[in-house]
């Protein structure tokens, strides 16, 4: 296995383009203008306004985004002092990180000097290219004195990873797991195997939060750092020497409340952790192997928080938890160090973080479905995406309340909307249309009620303010659920269509509706008894604004019923289904997707009204085209008549509407080309509302679009209904339903406003 593993990282470094970054541009560079402004002779405007103030370089180029990795290659990894370019491939998986991460753009630098006043040297002349230093992978002792000479000599943030880093991931499992077992930060005695950056880091920001120095000792390979110690000391480790008889760390680790290990593997054994106090906290560190295997550890003892670097145990300490995000809020807040309280403000944001429900999302990345705050769960996983979004704020609200912030950061709500964007463009798209739901204080109904997934749903969208969440179901069944997962129901509305007071009534009414369609009383009686039929019957009779189900049953099998009973919007629009096409630079509508397989003019039409409706209740000014594989007449077969017969009246329908077509799908989206060949074109820009021909394509479309590239979709949307209904993908994610339940919101709050 391990010889796979080394294949397999091999050629993963070398396939392709070989290592694991690239530079690309940001603005365009297609024509000679482009070139002319990009670079010379315009480019010399913005140099001319950076000369005059410096300060401009944070407006006029990377530089506020712009991170240096840097490393001399002393201290790399578990594999010590391997030289610049040995270390090079892990800075460029750093630089990864930063972007995957936060977006943040790295250089990684490798530098071949060892003298570290020289590297100072180095480092510091290079402070007008960035924003920001990571140091990376230097030795200790030289790493102190190299950060410490360039925090006073740089006004940009200066960090160095290996002590900081793992400090504050740390000390944020230390701050939960205290709160666990009750004990006070103040009163806690502490054991550190090993000396180096990360144990003095971790060491010294406990310090912050309370712990006593007299309560902590620090062993190196030499034991316990006690006052008078001559062999192996400097003076880093001076500052850790304290009065104390014990010589061993087995000797330390007697009656420790906490043990943090930044040493080597087996260094701990189980006698040693059966020594410690009651309720321990054991920290096991080392790479890839911990100071004590953690089955070992749980075997010793069944009262222990236990806590490793591996992502194969409970309670991971991973950097990647904190530098990416500390660097983004230092970054956005220009702030010139990152000072103690932006750590302690990570620190307490991982922290409570880790009290949060956990995304169904985020438990599917883990296949873990039992992330709750507790011994197995003090940290948020490292592929939490909440991480940027709890700490980035926190860090540049830190900054700013300190007066290190050049860039003051004070409507936090703000920049943590201007992050959801960083996460992923659709996740800007939904924060916005989950803003508009918010003040349209709308019923939504989930007959799906007695399903995990849907409870969650509920409870977020209940404390996001999104709706009101109605479930269906049984109640003793949903709240033996809740109570499982320890989720709370207040102020959701449970509702069992089997035992409901309006039972009857929507019977009987379902039943006059139907009868002439097939529907006996006795039919009408059992479809009461399923919930999507007595969900829609709410809707149909006001007693709910909207509808959200599909999480368990097909496409059709959901429709069905809320065509039955809810049925089309007045007039002759067409229900039909429609995705959004999300990518960092536009927001597209591709309908139908999901319903009409091959739609009449007529149909055609009412799809493209209501598509049209939809784009502007998501602040979308349509610009609608009518795909074919014909442009304006070039081929008149039936399968473009009828796209061009759509057109026609789709014009009188809406006059003020900006609609084209029959058109290529090329051409509806490269506005530039089709300015060229049809001058005469009505659309003005890119089309944003593409209407398919017919279902196959559509639904082809959307489907290879969304496998070969890297655009979202969120969808279906059901449009064109008598009242707003959405339909799931079947076993989507907490997350799906919950911006699900939002466009629903949006669609009633725009349907309100048309009546």
């Amino acid at each position: 296995m391990k010889d796979l593993l080394h294949r397999e990282a091999l050629d993963y470094h070398s396939s392709g383009r070989p290592g694991k970054i690239a530079i690309k541009p940001t603005k365009p560079l297609e024509t000679q203008r482009d070139l002319s402004l990009a670079y010379t002779p315009g480019v010399a405007q913005p140099c001319l306004e950076i000369a005059e103030d410096p300060q401009k370089s944070f407006k006029y180029t990377a530089r506020g985004n712009l991170v240096a990795v840097i490393s001399n290659g002393t201290a790399v990894l578990g594999l010590g002092d391997i030289g610049p370019e040995a270390s090079k491939p892990v800075m460029e998986g750093k630089g990864v990180l930063f972007k995957r991460f936060a977006d943040i753009d790295v250089f990684d630098i490798e530098v071949a000097e060892r003298d570290p006043d020289r590297l100072i040297e180095i480092i510091a002349s290079l402070e007008p290219t960035f924003g920001g230093i990571n140091l990376e992978d230097i030795k200790a002792p030289e790493c102190f004195y190299i950060e410490e000479k360039l925090r006073e000599r740089m006004n940009i943030p200066v960090f160095h990873d290996d002590q900081h880093g793992t400090a504050i991931i740390s000390a944020a499992a230390f701050v939960n797991a205290l709160e666990i077992v009750d004990k006070d930060p103040a009163e806690v005695k502490c054991v550190f195997s090993g000396a180096g950056a990360a144990a003095m880091a971790c060491a010294q920001l406990f310090f912050t939060l309370g712990v006593k120095p007299e309560n902590l000792l620090m062993c190196d390979s030499r034991g316990v750092i006690y006052q008078g110690r001559e062999a192996g000391m400097n003076p880093y480790k001076e500052r850790f020497a304290v009065e104390t008889d014990r010589r061993t760390l087995r000797d330390a680790m007697k009656g420790a409340d906490v043990f943090v290990g930044v040493s080597a593997k087996g260094v701990v054994d189980a006698d040693m952790v059966r020594s410690m106090a009651p309720s321990p906290l054991v920290m096991a560190m080392a790479n890839p192997d911990p100071e004590i295997g953690y089955h070992e550890a749980k075997a010793a003892r069944d009262d222990l928080i236990m806590a490793t670097g591996r992502s194969d145990y409970p309670n991971q300490v991973n950097n990647v938890l904190g530098f990416p995000f500390i660097f983004r809020g230092a970054l956005d807040a220009q702030a010139t160090t990152v000072n103690d309280e932006m750590k302690i403000a990570a620190v307490y944001a991982l922290a409570e973080l880790a009290k949060e429900d956990v995304p169904e999302d985020v438990k599917q990345a883990y296949n873990d479905q039992t992330l709750q705050f507790g011994p197995e769960y003090i940290i948020p996983k490292p592929f939490d995406w909440r991480a940027l979004l709890s700490v980035a704020p926190a860090v540049a609200r830190a900054a700013t309340e300190s007066g290190v912030a050049r860039q003051p950061i004070t409507d936090i709500a703000a920049y943590r909307e201007h992050l959801e964007g960083i996460l992923g463009s659709e996740r800007g798209v939904i924060r916005g249309l989950i803003n508009k739901a918010r003040n349209a204080r709308t019923r939504i109904v989930f007959p799906e009620g007695e399903h995990i997934k849907m409870i969650q749903a509920a409870q977020t969208c209940l404390e996001e303010r999104i709706a009101q969440p109605i479930l269906l179901g049984s109640e003793e069944v949903i709240t033996k659920i809740a109570e499982t997962h320890g989720l709370s129901l207040e102020g959701i509305e449970l509702i069992n269509p089997l035992t409901d007071e309006r039972r009857d009534h929507y019977i009987n009414t379902h039943y006059k509706q139907r009868q002439r369609r097939g529907v006996s009383l006795l039919q009408a009686q059992k479809h009461m008894e399923q919930s999507n039929y007595f969900g829609s019957m709410m809707v149909s009779q006001g007693d709910a604004d909207g509808l959200v189900s599909g999480l368990t049953r097909s496409y059709p099998e959901t429709l069905k019923p809320a065509l039955q009973i809810i049925g089309p919007a007045e007039g002759d629009r067409r229900v039909a289904g429609a995705h959004l096409v999300i990518s960092p630079n536009m927001v597209k509508i591709f309908t139908d997707t999901t319903v009409n397989i091959d739609p009449s003019p007529e149909e055609l039409c009412g799809i493209a009204l209501s598509a049209a409706a939809v784009a502007r209740s998501f602040d979308i000014e349509p610009q609608v085209a009518l795909l074919s594989f014909s442009n304006f007449g070039s081929n008149q077969p039936p399968q473009v008549r009828k796209v061009t017969e759509a057109l026609k009246l789709i014009k009188r329908a809406d006059p003020q509407l900006a609609v084209e077509g029959e058109l290529h799908a090329d051409l509806a989206v490269n506005a530039n080309e089709r300015q060229k060949l049809f001058p005469f074109s009505e659309l003005k820009g890119e089309a944003n509302v593409l209407v398919f021909p017919d279902l196959n394509s559509a639904n082809i479309s959307y489907k290879l679009l969304k496998e070969l590239s890297d655009v979202e979709f969120v969808g279906p949307i059901l449009i064109g209904m008598g009242a707003p209904v959405n339909i799931l993908e079947q076993g989507c994610s907490v997350r799906s339903v919950v911006n699900m339940t939002a466009i629903t919101a949006v669609q009633i709050q725009q349907q309100r406003a048309q009546s």
